[in-house]
């Protein structure tokens, strides 16, 4: 297959576009600079100029392709609503350059968007109203078009040397403030996945992934948050301790509500499904790596 990935350069991107070359496919990679398309031609793949704000790209990109990947978001927080609304109009913008065609669009989503449940599944629903949740309402609307759409949900870690997500920012909090913190108990859990783990998820998703799907890159149901903070704690060598729900966003900022998001998530369905079977190193153990505490 000829797939088309936008990201392809980013922490998990790049390892979509191993997976695929690795696989036998051709890959092209939309890039936004000429340092990204330096970078996916060395990587042996065909570069497509273009960026999430430039919809006649984006069409053009998904065209030339048998299957897209999408998987570029501006994590921008201080402009989180408007860059939902831009991936929105991404996935509409590609979706109408596959409509009717059976190619496949495979779109990413998060587990942490979904209605609380002892462990969410691949069925449940996202929470009514969330910004976030445009990635999905869009993959719902070009479905309704003939879009071959499936959506792949990941958790709030996706784990591995490069990380600059969610377990850095905590790092980044605990060195800060001079204790690594969790809010109450700390019993919370969050689901995670090794970025190799999901790279194949989205490589199966591509290849045989049903309509409609719902697929959890998920290799861990649920670690307690308390355990992530004891891994931070020992590695910079500060107190391991509990902040009140009342002092969460005094002590975390705008990240209290993930440090106090409980999101235990299965992947049965999509193992049964996909023949997927994660064999990358658990968070605590990845956490526990030098890497994720260079200064």
């Amino acid at each position: 297959m000829r797939v088309f990935v936008t990201g392809a350069t980013g922490f998990i991107g790049s390892a979509i576009v191993r997976e695929l070359l690795s696989a036998g496919h051709q890959v092209i990679g939309l890039a936004r600079s000429a340092a990204a398309a330096e970078t996916l031609t060395a990587a042996g793949v065909q570069v497509h100029r273009g960026d999430l704000e430039d919809a006649d790209s984006l069409r053009s990109g998904a065209a030339m392709a048998d299957g897209v990947i999408h998987t570029a978001f501006n994590h921008d927080f201080s402009k989180f609503v408007a860059n939902c609304e831009t991936d929105r109009r991404v996935i509409e913008a590609m979706g109408a350059a596959l409509e009717g065609s059976d190619r496949p669009l495979v779109i990413t989503s998060g587990t942490a968007l979904l209605t609380p449940g002892n462990p969410a599944t691949e069925a449940t629903p996202q929470i009514a109203g969330l910004p976030r949740g445009a990635s999905e309402e869009a993959a719902n609307a070009v479905a309704a078009r003939g879009v071959r759409v499936s959506v792949v949900r990941l958790p709030p870690s996706v784990h591995g040397e490069g990380d600059h997500g969610f377990v850095p920012i905590l790092i980044g909090i605990a060195r800060e403030k001079g204790v690594a913190a969790y809010v109450g108990e700390g019993q919370n859990c969050w689901p995670a996945v090794h970025r190799l783990d999901a790279a194949r998820i989205f490589r199966l998703a591509v290849e045989k992934g049903s309509a409609g799907a719902r697929y959890h890159g998920v290799a861990e149901e649920g670690i307690p948050f308390r355990e992530i903070a004891a891994v931070i704690g020992r590695r910079l060598n500060l107190p391991v301790v509990s902040k009140p729900e009342e002092a969460a966003e005094e002590h975390f900022g705008w990240f209290a509500h993930f440090a106090a998001v409980d999101n235990r998530v299965s992947s049965r369905q999509t193992r049964e499904q996909l023949g997927w079977q994660p064999v990358g190193p658990g968070l605590l153990e990845d956490v526990d790596q030098p890497y994720y505490f260079k200064s």
